[in-house]
């Protein structure tokens, strides 16, 4: 009945909108037509701004066949949105309005402050509490899923070999090597990748408790005698003597490798630089480094953040926005997030977002304190 209600009464059907992305380069789009009936059947209507899925070759009429409005988006209940909006857009919000997306609340606090002042309750996809009852609203594992599989990919491009053993009347030619540095959900996904094109794969982190997982994919684990685990599934910050250790080590080891790919990346942070330059230049000809870390300044001493490179012979990869490469299904993967999410705030067709929930409390980045 309360559904119905929130249908039938305009008073209390509440509004999602989905502006088109503005990043260059970005293809992503918030909502997609598969989560439009979940959302009206909690009583929201869903309104997208015109060509906004263009670029994740979704067209309007997928949105309308399946309930959604063309229109204005920035005047909904609740917007909807992949990257932080600019000041622009942030002009077009008022009081009140709910915002969701990726916000980058660590690395631009000035969005933030703009949002709070213009009386936005922000709720950052990056701040979602990495607790199980939230798994189906992470946003930042479901597009690492992405950016590992791609990361993967683009290394067997680049590659000057093959990754899988072939046997041929020429002869047999052994399997590619492949290092993976930080074993989180993208380089869980890069390990399984690697694995099945037939590459020999390798995982090594600094929390030992994800060595189980790693072997779990059928790769190797490389211990190097260091041991960080941190809060909130992240590794702590190295101190100066275990990051020299590491180095060392880590420069052996690199070595034996036809590719790396690095994936070590904590929000609000600058990458720890985990492949140095005299590990590069100790690498066979030919191979390969992934750095997905080029948002925060890379993993690897000579990567150049959103380039390919070729140094001492060996091509250096750092792609920026994988997810965005894949738009159809980081898309869809990124729209269950967002839904998810919203559906913590939907009661009875009304917006009710209850801040005792912790998920609800630690995403939003703009909520002002009780008493102030």
């Amino acid at each position: 009945m309360g559904d119905e209600a929130g249908r039938d009464d305009p008073q209390k059907t509440v509004t999602v909108g989905v502006p088109k992305e503005t990043r260059e380069g970005e293809r992503r789009v918030a909502l997609v037509p598969k989560v439009i009936g979940k959302l009206s059947g909690r009583g929201a209507k869903v309104v997208v701004e015109a060509g906004a899925g263009e670029r994740a070759l979704i067209p309007d009429a997928e949105y309308t066949s399946a309930g959604a409005e063309i229109g204005d988006p920035w005047g909904a209940d609740v917007v909807a949105v992949v990257n932080p909006p600019t000041a622009e857009q942030i002009g077009r919000l008022r009081d009140g309005q709910v915002l969701i997306g990726f916000l980058s609340p660590l690395t631009n606090p000035d969005t933030v402050r703009k949002l709070r002042a213009a009386g936005v309750r922000a709720f950052a996809m990056e701040s979602i509490p990495r607790i199980s009852r939230a798994q189906g609203m992470d946003a930042l594992s479901s597009q690492a899923n992405v950016a590992g599989y791609k990361a993967v990919l683009a290394a067997a491009e680049h590659s000057t070999r093959f990754f899988p053993m072939l046997t041929t009347a020429a002869g047999t030619v052994k399997p590619a090597t492949a290092l993976v540095l930080g074993v989180g959900v993208a380089g869980l996904q890069a390990l399984a990748t690697a694995k099945r094109l037939g590459a020999r794969t390798t995982g090594y982190d600094v929390r030992p408790e994800v060595a189980d997982q790693v072997r779990s994919l059928g790769a190797q684990w490389l211990d190097l005698g260091i041991e960080a685990a941190g809060e909130g599934g992240y590794a702590r910050e190295l101190t100066d003597e275990e990051r020299a250790k590491q180095q060392q080590a880590l420069e052996e080891a690199i070595t034996g490798f036809d590719v790396v790919i690095t994936t070590a990346l904590v929000p609000g942070r600058e990458a720890p630089r985990l492949v140095s330059a005299a590990a590069v230049e100790g690498m066979r000809p030919g191979s390969v480094v992934v750095d997905l870390a080029g948002e925060a300044g890379g993993n690897c001493e000579l990567t150049e953040p959103g380039e390919t490179v070729v140094r001492h012979d060996v091509t250096i990869v750092s792609p920026l926005n994988l997810p965005a490469t894949m738009p159809e299904h980081a898309s869809e993967l990124y729209a269950r997030n967002v839904t998810s999410l919203l559906e913590l705030m939907l009661a009875d067709g009304e917006l009710s977002p209850d801040f005792s929930d912790e998920v609800l409390a630690t995403s939003c980045v703009t909520r002002e304190e009780e008493g102030s």
